[in-house]
């Protein structure tokens, strides 16, 4: 969780552990714009000024609420469905991102993110998923957000923590002495297992 305030910085940049809301720190609303609820009113929006693509990206965690259940959540899926058919019913083409900043926190917490090999399979089951539940909806696909937000703004862009006096060079940059790095950004030389 990042919060406002003096410790902002820090939990964004992974070098303090927050894996919860604080009473004593400033949270947004959680309430925004609604889209969950409004979607059908923002996309006849979105056609009436004449929007003909929307980017948007899917909650990896509605999808699969830990990142690591076998099979996805059904409910997700059907709200997604519904999502793409509405801007299709509106000729608005879908341009949508798998991962905008938004590691499930379980893949964090139990398994250290990017750090760990399991991530890639865990993110290859739900690209697949989203490839196959939305085919014929959305042609238009982008990977990550903003890939390079890792070596920026580690724990929101990777979900990277890091421990006291750990390099954090090699943990952040790609292709380099980084396993991390290297699986994110698809190493082909990166080590196996």
């Amino acid at each position: 969780m990042i919060p406002h305030g003096a410790n902002r910085l820090a939990v964004k940049l992974g070098k303090e552990k927050r894996f919860s809301l604080r009473d004593d720190e400033f949270y947004p609303s959680h309430e925004a714009i609604d889209f969950y609820h409004r979607y059908k009113e923002d996309i006849a929006l979105m056609a009436e000024m004449g929007f003909t693509v929307f980017r948007t990206s899917i909650a990896w965690s509605r999808l699969y609420p830990n990142g690591d259940e076998p099979l996805p959540n059904q409910e997700g899926i059907a709200f997604y469905r519904a999502v793409f058919e509405e801007c299709k019913k509106y000729n608005i083409e879908p341009l949508v991102t798998l991962c905008h900043f938004d590691v499930p926190m379980h893949l964090v917490t139990e398994y250290g993110s990017w750090r760990n090999r399991r991530m890639v399979d865990f993110f290859a089951r739900y690209a697949r998923t989203c490839f196959e539940a939305f085919n014929g909806l959305v042609k238009y696909w982008l990977t990550f957000n903003e890939i390079n937000i890792m070596l920026h703004s580690p724990f929101s862009g990777a979900g990277l923590v890091f421990e006291e006096g750990e390099n954090e060079d090699q943990v952040k940059l790609p292709g380099r002495a980084s396993r991390a790095g290297g699986e994110r950004a698809g190493d082909q030389n990166r080590p196996r297992g």
